[in-house]
């Protein structure tokens, strides 16, 4: 679920907070994805494809685009979480929903294949987005991709939406600071407010709508004073609402040793062997797609050489993308809007 209709208001209350980019400008970034969420996107939208093919051709638009990306999966839920994670099995049709976190086959399916891709996978203790929103902050990874808004409560300084392999669509981003700036809030106000809005740990306040939660949080600052001034005939509060335990769960997210990721090259071999021997998928389409990747990153190579021979700035080889990624250097708030140059500057270079 997220966080209810935050996109919403942030479109109406803090348009400054949001931009929309292109694919191509996250080029040599480093993306957190929240795994469950692509899974989820796949199983909805496009039925007809096997998940694993979905995934194989996701991940290598991102890498033809030169993004890094980082594979996160849910650890054990929190026990807020329940009564969603119930609601969301019944709707499903599942007899009960996943409650020791322990991954799915076809969560270890898709593990297996990002494996054979060459492509790094972290397992969170508990929800994916707390601890995507964490290697954003650490530095380790330059933005978080989920379509949930969930990562901007946790603290999350730049989330993009829509970052797919569909050429017609744009990507949308948040960035945290400009929004605390422009709703005139602090990051601890927001998740008071995201709270309010209804989130995934705790019930809401029946009728309240957004615009009226955010001007209560911005008149009152916290849900404790909300409570005092809220009409309760139209908005009753819930009984025994574990809001604090909803705030804890966004402010004292368990920290994970931020960890080395290493890119390696898609091993073709293993791909077909797992996607085409062991799944059943054509290997016409696998080693099809293998090939346009092949030609895509040839021709990006010659593009960089030719900026190189121009004495443009961009002069990352082919070569250098596969290396291992340490922590990086904080940077500026919007990834996208950071120029290239000025930005190798500020960051440690690949190793």
């Amino acid at each position: 679920m997220g966080i209810t209709k935050l996109a919403d208001l942030i479109r109406a209350e803090a348009p400054g907070a949001v931009s929309h980019r292109d694919i191509s400008d996250y080029s040599e970034k480093v993306i957190a994805l929240d795994t469950s969420i692509i899974v989820n996107q796949f199983r909805a939208k496009v039925p007809h494809l096997s998940l694993l093919m979905g995934f194989f051709y996701r991940t290598l638009t991102f890498l033809e685009h030169d993004i890094k990306p980082v594979f996160v999966i849910d650890g054990k839920p929190p026990v807020e979480k329940t009564a969603v994670l119930e609601k969301r099995a019944e709707a499903a049709g599942w007899t009960s929903h996943n409650r020791t976190g322990a991954a799915s086959s076809q969560i270890k399916d898709c593990l297996q294949l990002l494996k054979h891709m060459g492509v790094p996978v972290i397992q969170a203790p508990g929800d994916a987005e707390a601890l995507c929103a964490q290697l954003v902050k650490d530095g380790t990874v330059d933005a978080v991709a989920s379509e949930d808004m969930d990562t901007l409560p946790f603290g999350a300084s730049v989330l993009l939406r829509g970052l797919n392999a569909s050429r017609d669509t744009d990507v949308t981003e948040y960035s945290l600071a400009k929004l605390v700036e422009q709703l005139q809030i602090s990051h601890e106000e927001l998740i008071d407010l995201c709270i309010l809005l209804g989130c995934d740990y705790c019930d809401k306040i029946p009728g309240l709508g957004p615009k009226k939660a955010l001007k209560l949080i911005q008149k009152h600052r916290c849900i404790e004073n909300v409570v005092l001034h809220v009409n309760r005939q139209t908005h009753p509060v819930p009984h025994f609402w574990k809001y604090k335990e909803a705030r804890k769960i966004f402010l004292d997210t368990p920290h994970v040793p931020t960890p080395e990721l290493t890119w390696t090259e898609p091993d073709e071999e293993a791909l077909v062997f797992f996607l085409c021997r062991t799944k059943h998928n054509r290997e016409e389409r696998v080693r099809r797609r293998m090939e346009k990747y092949r030609e895509t990153r040839k021709n990006r190579q010659e593009e960089r050489d030719m900026d190189k021979m121009a004495g443009h700035s961009r002069q990352t080889r082919m070569e250098d993308f596969w290396r291992v990624t340490r922590k990086r250097a904080q940077g500026n708030t919007s990834v996208a809007a950071a120029d290239s140059s000025s930005s190798s500057n500020k960051r440690p270079k690949l190793k």
